[in-house]
This record gives structure tokens, C-alpha cells and sequence, in this order.
């Protein structure tokens, strides 16, 4: 089966971010699970807004059935790095991670890049190891929002 399919149903398509993505994909962001608890304070009060749509490239995974967005990430160009990437709760599992991280190594190489930073969430290092990401190094914990270290991580993009 197609990564987020399920049976007798469609793939998921991934298209560009418009500007009026921006409130679902904040709600997907701050009413993530992977942020409960110590982590709270992380997207508290985190916004994706209109200008951030448009001058990164934010890319949604879409139900083909209903519209509902089932995730999203964002890649930077410069310096290169996966900024953000959001899966909705109730969508995990199904390989909607996976569809959108090779998007967006489409996407870099594209873009001219050959390699994609991403610091990743604790809990989702496994995740991004499993997806090609080699570690790179940590990142300082960076109060008050961020009060533990992070792995940063690698994807190698093109040939």
C-alpha cells in the first residue's frame, strides 16, 4: 500500500502551504501529543503564521477524501534545515512522516541542497533515524522554553 493509505482508500497528497493553512496547522502544532507534559512549554503559544507560509516552503499531506491536513513540514533554505514537521495524532502510524520527509528531500535537491539539518524533538529521533537523518551532534538546552538538549541531525540529499 501507498504510505498513509488504508485500505480501499486514496493517498494522501501533499501540496504548497497557503496562507490560509496557517491557523490548522498552528492547532496541529500546539494540540500535538508529543508536546504534552515537560514539553509543553516548547509550543505554548507557538504560532505558524501567513508570512512564515510564505517565505519557507511549507508543504501539508492531505486527506484526498475530505481535505483534512494530516501533517506538515517546513524546509529552509538558508542555512538548510528541516524547521518543523508535525504529523496530526490521530494520522500516525499510517506513513504520513515517511511521505512527507521524502517530499522534502524532493524538495532540497530541487532546491540545489545536499544536506538538510533538522534538531530534532527527543521523542522523535527514533523517527528521523528510521527515515535516512544520521546524528550531527546536540544542541544546548535554551531556557525558558527549552530546558533540555536536543539531537541535531543529518539527511544527505541527491546522489
Amino acid at each position: 500500500m501507498t504510505p498513509g493509505t488504508r485500505r480501499g482508500t486514496a493517498p494522501p497528497a501533499v501540496r504548497r502551504a497557503v496562507a490560509r493553512d496557517a491557523r490548522r496547522l498552528t492547532r496541529l502544532v500546539r494540540g500535538s501529543r508529543a508536546y504534552e507534559g515537560r514539553y509543553a512549554a516548547m509550543v505554548e503559544g507557538y504560532r505558524v503564521g501567513p508570512d512564515y507560509i510564505e517565505t519557507h516552503r511549507v508543504f501539508v499531506a492531505v486527506d484526498t477524501a475530505d481535505g483534512r491536513v494530516l501533517g506538515f513540514y517546513a524546509l529552509v533554505l538558508d542555512p538548510p534545515e528541516l524547521d518543523l514537521l508535525f504529523v496530526a495524532d490521530g494520522a500516525q502510524g499510517r506513513g504520513i512522516g515517511r511521505l512527507l520527509v521524502e517530499h522534502m528531500r524532493s524538495e532540497a535537491a530541487a532546491a540545489g541542497l545536499d544536506r538538510v539539518r533538522v534538531v530534532s524533538h527527543p521523542p522523535a529521533e527514533g523517527f528521523y533515524r528510521s527515515v535516512g537523518a544520521r546524528p550531527a551532534g546536540t544542541v544546548p538546552a535554551n531556557p525558558p522554553a527549552v530546558l533540555w538538549e536536543r539531537p541535531e541531525l543529518e539527511f544527505r540529499v541527491g546522489p
